[in-house]
C-alpha cells in the first residue's frame, strides 16, 4: 500500500480570535491564501453577530503544514479586523 504525502500546505483558513473566554471561530476556508483573504471579510459579515464582531481581538491567517492526516495549522499572518457595518462590510472585500 502506498500511502502519500504532501511536503506542501493542504490548505488554508482565516481564524477570528476574542478578547474574552469565547473558542476561536472558524470564518473561511480556502485552498490557497489569496483566496482566503479575498473571501474572510465576507464571511466576517456573515458568520458573526454584533455581539461577536465587538469582541474580536485579531484575525489570523493560517496554512495547514503536514500530511492530510498528521499535521497542524500553522500561523502565518495577521489579517485586518474588517470595520463598518456588515452591509459595507460585504462589498469592502
Amino acid at each position: 500500500m502506498f500511502i502519500q504525502t504532501e511536503a506542501k500546505p493542504q490548505g488554508w483558513r482565516a481564524v477570528a480570535t476574542f478578547n474574552d473566554e469565547r473558542p476561536a471561530a472558524l470564518l473561511y476556508l480556502g485552498r490557497s491564501s489569496t483566496q482566503v483573504r479575498a473571501g474572510y471579510v465576507e464571511a466576517y459579515a456573515e458568520i458573526l453577530d454584533e455581539e461577536e464582531r465587538e469582541t474580536v481581538s485579531g484575525i489570523e491567517l493560517q496554512r495547514w503544514h503536514g500530511a492530510p492526516d498528521d499535521g497542524r495549522w500553522v500561523l502565518q499572518t495577521s489579517l485586518r479586523i474588517p470595520a463598518g457595518k456588515p452591509a459595507k462590510l460585504a462589498f469592502a472585500a
